[in-house]
């Protein structure tokens, strides 16, 4: 491939790539323990929209992984700047929990069912049938269906859990309506990302598990890209895909010393 120009800001996917099922991979807290000393521009980023960066913060934390808030970037703050550089002050009906409520809040959007200029739907461990029934009803009125992320299923110690996507299906079924979807794969998190951090695309790099997600988002958004195996990927399945990652690398560990 061509040759591109050094790495000078970095952008990685959180499980499957720091963290497995609560567990940090070997290798996560030297890579962050590095990029935090060459005070390079990084972000960890998820698709996941339950919780704030705040709560992932603690969250890694107790991990014993240390990433400040400022480098936490959430598909439902991709989504709130998506919107707030749209529709400045609208309104919402929110489906979804502090990650992505706390976000709308916090650009000036005032959460309601009545005549909402969006219907937003994030991540949620207690969907309900008569919110999604208000959701089907807002949008066959005139609501824009606006969703967090596309991903399908999310992980669970006991297996895997219907996520926004599904649900968005379901949505999408009752009113014929497709949503916007502002997390990965859609660039637009990976360019807001680094706008946060003042870096660029041709500079940056991202690291993920996925190759639908992770690497298809950065490679859309021009960076280079780093295929883990450590997360849903396996080397097999790379080649079933029309496009490739920069490079595929065993785990995390293997790019401390690109930093």
């Amino acid at each position: 491939m061509a040759d591109r120009k050094p790495i000078e800001s970095w952008l990685t996917d959180m499980d499957g790539v720091l963290i497995h099922e609560g567990v940090p991979i070997p290798g996560a807290d030297a890579f962050l323990k590095k990029l935090r000393e060459s005070g390079r521009p990084f972000l960890v980023l998820t698709n996941n929209s339950i919780y704030t960066p705040r709560d992932l913060h603690a969250r890694l934390r107790r991990m014993g992984l240390d990433v400040p808030i400022d480098n936490i970037w959430t598909s439902a703050l991709a989504t709130a700047q998506f919107l707030d550089d749209q529709r400045p002050g609208g309104t919402a009906y929110v489906i979804g929990e502090a990650g992505v409520t706390t976000a709308l809040h916090d650009i000036g959007y005032i959460l309601t069912d009545h005549e909402p200029d969006y219907v937003v739907l994030g991540e949620t461990r207690t969907y309900s049938f008569e919110a999604m029934t208000k959701a089907v009803r807002l949008i066959n009125d005139g609501a824009r269906f606006i969703c967090t992320n596309p991903d399908e299923t999310g992980p669970s110690t006991e297996g895997p859990l219907p996520a926004t996507g599904a649900v968005a299906a379901l949505i999408t079924k009752a009113t014929g309506k497709q949503p916007y979807f502002a997390g990965k794969p859609n660039p637009l998190m990976m360019r807001t990302g680094l706008n946060t951090i003042g870096a660029h695309s041709e500079t940056s790099a991202m690291i993920g598990d996925r190759m639908d997600t992770d690497v298809l988002a950065g490679m859309e958004a021009g960076m280079q890209t780093f295929l883990v195996l450590t997360g849903l990927t396996r080397p097999e399945q790379v080649e079933n895909f029309p496009y490739r990652p920069s490079k595929v690398v065993d785990s995390i560990a293997d790019l401390v010393d690109r930093i």
